[in-house]
């Protein structure tokens, strides 16, 4: 069984039920994101978690309307200078989880660039912040849940990967051209032919 998690409904609509597939609606951000697909793999044991949403791109990155594969996800766990935390000796920091790299390379293969995620709390609405994420920490696409999936599938020892569609360009709102249709659209088409790469469903599409 797979687990289709996505943070609203309405992201999904296009997806026809499919016996080897579970949606999950997760609600929107990091926290309700690791809390409910934490629940569902404590409940249940998932051949594959795939997490599926509409994101912003940063500059150049991708356009409106792209499918893209998210190959790693990061979060600022960090002061606000960019300095590290200081923590105890012996502390791992997790602040960063990868999308399943033979899956990454796949969906690649199949036309989808392979991007890197940041995830955030609060939508990047300003060029200054834009140009820092992508600076600092390479950001190419952005969305509020991501790097919480993937973790979450990491310490449940369950493969993951992380599917987008483009609809913002990150950065100042009235320069976003945000649309979430074309958003769903560019997910539509990444979905699709990621469900007909082969050994991925145990059933065809309907």
């Amino acid at each position: 069984m797979i687990l289709l998690a996505c943070a609203v409904a309405a992201e999904t609509a296009f997806c026809s039920d499919r016996s080897d597939v579970e949606r999950l609606v997760t609600g929107v951000g990091p926290v309700e994101a690791a809390c409910t697909v934490t629940a569902a793999l404590a409940r249940r044991r998932y051949r594959l978690v795939v997490n599926v949403g509409i994101a912003g791109a940063f500059e150049g990155c991708a356009a409106v309307g792209d499918g893209v594969v998210v190959s790693d996800d990061a979060m600022e766990l960090d002061l606000e200078s960019g300095a590290p935390l200081a923590l105890p000796p012996g502390i791992e920091l997790f602040d960063r989880a990868h999308s399943d790299p033979d899956f990454v390379a796949r969906t690649a293969a199949a036309g989808f660039p392979a991007l890197r995620g940041i995830t955030v709390g609060r939508v990047t609405s300003s060029e200054a912040t834009a140009r820092r994420l992508a600076r600092e920490r390479g950001a190419q696409v952005e969305s509020m849940e991501g790097f919480a999936v993937l973790r979450a599938a990491a310490v449940a020892h369950v493969p993951a990967i992380q599917l987008r569609g483009i609809s913002n360009r990150c950065g100042d709102r009235e320069r976003s051209g945000w649309d979430f249709q074309a958003g769903v659209e560019g997910l539509r088409a990444i979905v699709s032919a990621f469900f007909e790469l082969p050994g991925i469903g145990t059933e065809s599409n309907r």
